[in-house]
């Protein structure tokens, strides 16, 4: 109890001094008490712990609560800690489900919170382990192999240093994929996926939209030497040219090599273990029973037609995940562990402070109509999405929800336009 009230004492200082940024998870409107509920089940949800929910009302909500009412609340919406289990041929379907998908490629922690936060299972990660040596004893094996040599890292705090980064391994498939993270928090600031990462204008596009849902940018930007990043480093240093600190104007954006781009390269190999490994897997394999032919234009576009927005939305889930998860203390002092989206948004918890540049609006708008530019979201021309969605229209056929559903309109489509 005496953690709470520190930690409240110290969320008021927060409120009153500086003010926070949501996470993009969080309502920004105001709640009223029939809304309170909600919240804080969805909070419950994502996996944060009593402390840490509390925190979140009164920083972001203003709702004040102690732990006893918190505990009643969730009590009466039939939630708690240590409730029954789910029964096991839930979790168990659950699983198996996971394992079709790009689940097949994570550990047991991580499957935990995949079945806690999108089944809405109640179940401890023993049991999660036992089930996955039993249905998957071969990627059990595989990954127990692995051996991992990590680097010392430092950062200050919080929007010090932002690293970005693009994604090739889906490419040659046409998925390309670009993302950024938070030096200090580990927090996944972007991660998407369009026709192109190396358009300077769209990767533009994904740092300013992320500078407008934070309200600012970072000290400084780092990325490896390339010309899909002039944009970018153009406007941070637009954004940054009046700062007082040492890192203003040309100084806040740094190219480098990518080996010194660590925490981005780092992270690529756990966005591979827990989602496009599998991917990779799935597009092969439509390659080599003859579905898809990488010189074919038609069966390009038809395949980022089926599956970009499917994609998306489980890079969207992966960075999500990630950023409520806890990062297990390291023997690098300087690396904190803990959730990454409470370290990015409660710094003072870490005993540091948010570094981030406020960025006027006018500005942010200039930069935004001369060196932006958004993809369709289905990364594909104009005129296949007119195309396939007539055919679509005519044989009443609905988009997928799934890889194997994607796969079903993927084959559908190629052989309708072949008919014309």
């Amino acid at each position: 109890m005496a953690v709470v009230v520190i930690l409240t004492v110290l969320a008021l200082n927060i409120w009153t001094t500086e003010g926070v940024r949501l996470p993009n998870y969080i309502p920004t409107l105001q709640v009223n008490p029939g809304e309170r509920n909600d919240i804080i089940e969805s909070y419950f949800r994502l996996g944060l712990d009593y402390t840490e929910i509390l925190l979140y009302l009164m920083l972001f909500h203003g709702i004040t609560l102690s732990l006893r009412q918190l505990k009643r609340i969730l009590k009466t919406k039939g939630l708690g800690r240590r409730r029954y289990p789910s029964d096991l041929r839930e979790v168990c379907q659950a699983v198996e489900e996971e394992l079709r998908g790009s689940g097949s490629n994570i550990g047991y922690r991580q499957m935990t919170q995949r079945l806690v936060n999108d089944y809405r299972l109640v179940v401890d990660r023993e049991t999660v382990r036992e089930l996955i040596k039993i249905l998957d004893p071969e990627g059990v094996e595989l990954r127990g192999r692995r051996s991992l040599k990590r680097r010392q890292y430092r950062n200050k705090g919080p929007n010090y240093l932002w690293h970005i980064d693009g994604y090739d391994k889906l490419k040659p498939f046409g998925f390309c994929i670009h993302g950024a993270i938070d030096g200090f928090s580990r927090r996944i600031l972007w991660l998407d996926v369009g026709s192109t990462n190396n358009d300077p204008s769209v990767i533009c596009q994904y740092y300013v939209d992320c500078v407008r849902q934070l309200g600012g940018t970072a000290r400084v930007i780092r990325a490896d030497l390339g010309t899909e990043n002039g944009d970018v480093a153009a406007v941070q240093r637009f954004f940054r040219r009046n700062a007082q600190d040492d890192w203003a104007g040309m100084n806040s954006f740094m190219y480098g090599k990518s080996v010194s781009n660590q925490r981005i390269e780092a992270w690529w190999s756990v966005l591979g273990k827990d989602c496009t490994k599998w991917w990779i897997d799935f597009f092969k394999d439509m390659r080599n029973v003859g579905l898809y032919c990488d010189d074919d234009y038609i069966e390009i576009e038809c395949l980022k037609f089926c599956f970009m927005n499917i994609l998306r939305d489980e890079l969207h889930r992966t960075a999500r995940l990630w950023n409520v998860h806890k990062i297990r203390p390291s023997t690098n002092v300087e690396s904190p562990s803990g959730r990454p989206d409470v370290l990015f948004f409660l710094p003072e918890v870490s005993d540091t402070r948010n570094y981030l540049t406020d960025v006027d609006l006018d500005e942010l708008e200039v930069a935004e109509e001369r060196c932006c530019k958004r993809t369709p979201q289905s990364g594909c021309c104009e005129e296949f999405v007119q195309l396939a969605g007539i055919i679509m229209e005519e044989k009443d056929l609905q988009f997928p929800r799934t890889a194997e559903e994607a796969a079903t309109l993927y084959v559908t489509l190629l052989e309708e336009i072949e008919k014309i």
